[in-house]
């Protein structure tokens, strides 16, 4: 009989799935390392906001950056491979997009990236795992974790959490994706906060499909930008301009003409032979020489599932576990930070400090 998503899943309702084997057919030849490494793909909003006049509308920006790392999952339904403890991927791209980044998996039970990404205009690092459950007819993924976004010439510190997924029919007919929630972006210097609400698409009302509003407020909560678009093509921000109407007695905000400050690069039409993957997804696979033996682009393509093993306690090679003692710290956890060497192993060609994973 044919693989379907259902035969797999239907006697783990209420369940947590990660741990769940899923068959080659379901997934698409990218590790969940670089699966995450696309959330740069449009990287040059950051750099946009590092220039940004003020705070305010850097955070706008940011808020836009957040939203353009779902664009992709508008037609990939596909499951990344689950990395092996220890494996690594790095991507540098210093040359032409200004930034490079290592990511690790630092556990496996639960299932836990570290990543850190930097440029010479900001520093991003997070710490990616996940929940996931059926829900009857969808598959629910609920992201753990945060990201912390530095711009190096202001100081400014933003912090965020991914919100939900859903894997929409998983019983019958076309798999589709769909993102909904709040999520708060906050400047941890300025106080200044953005809060995006991504809405639940309603499939028969395309009007209401894939939509996300936001507001960026400052200090003082008061409204600065207003945000629209959604999280498959583009957002757009405009300004609240500082005179205000009044209708029947009541004050309105007026805003300035929007300004477009994300649009998605659409795949090519033959995308749908290669798993729908964008074109700067493609370009993760590419084989470079120098990398750590335990990077993703080395790791075959098809593994043993690892069945009932003891697994021993990993120690990063990359990533420290310690409080945050920087200057805005959030709060008391514990997190994965980047202890450096990583670059000038490659450098040196030094990967004795490597496990052999594969």
């Amino acid at each position: 009989m044919p693989w379907n998503l259902w035969t797999i899943l239907k006697n783990y309702i209420g369940k947590e799935l990660t741990e769940i084997p899923i068959p080659f057919n379901f997934c698409e030849p990218l590790s969940m390392l670089q699966r995450l490494v696309e959330d740069y793909e449009y990287s040059e909003i950051l750099d946009k906001a590092a220039m940004a006049s003020d705070s305010c509308e850097q955070l706008a920006y940011v808020a836009a950056f957040t939203v353009s790392s779902y664009a992709t999952t508008s037609n990939r339904t596909a499951k990344p491979f689950n990395p092996l403890l220890g494996e690594t991927y790095e991507l540098d791209r210093t040359d032409d997009l200004g930034w490079k980044c290592i990511s690790e998996q630092v556990s496996h039970h639960p299932h836990v990236v570290a990543q850190h990404c930097e440029s010479k205009n900001w520093i991003c690092h997070q710490e990616f795992s996940m929940t996931s459950s059926l829900k009857g007819k969808y598959l629910q993924v609920k992201p753990l974790g945060m990201t912390h976004l530095t711009f190096l010439s202001s100081g400014n510190r933003y912090t965020w959490k991914k919100v939900t997924t859903n894997v929409n029919n998983i019983i019958f007919g076309k798999l589709w994706v769909d993102h909904h929630g709040e999520m708060e972006i906050v400047n941890h210097k300025t106080g200044e906060k953005c809060v995006l609400q991504f809405i639940p698409s309603e499939p028969f009302s395309p009007s209401k499909q894939r939509k996300v509003t936001g507001a960026v407020m400052n200090a003082k909560r008061e409204l600065v930008w207003v945000l629209n678009g959604t999280w498959d093509n583009k957002m757009e921000a405009s300004k609240v301009a500082e005179k205000r109407s009044q209708v029947k007695g009541k004050q309105v905000l007026e805003t300035e003409a929007p300004v477009v400050v994300w649009q998605r690069r659409w795949p090519p039409p033959e995308a749908e032979k290669y798993y729908n993957l964008s074109e700067f997804a493609c370009q993760l696979n590419e084989l470079e020489e120098g990398v750590a033996p335990t990077d993703s682009r080395l790791r075959p393509d098809q593994r043993l599932m690892e069945e009932g093993l003891p697994v021993p306690q990993y120690e990063p090679i990359w990533f420290k576990k310690e409080m945050d003692t920087s200057m805005y710290p959030i709060d008391d956890s514990v997190y994965h930070l980047y202890k450096g060497k990583y670059w000038e192993c490659k450098e040196k060609q030094n990967w004795s400090v490597c496990p052999d994973i594969f």
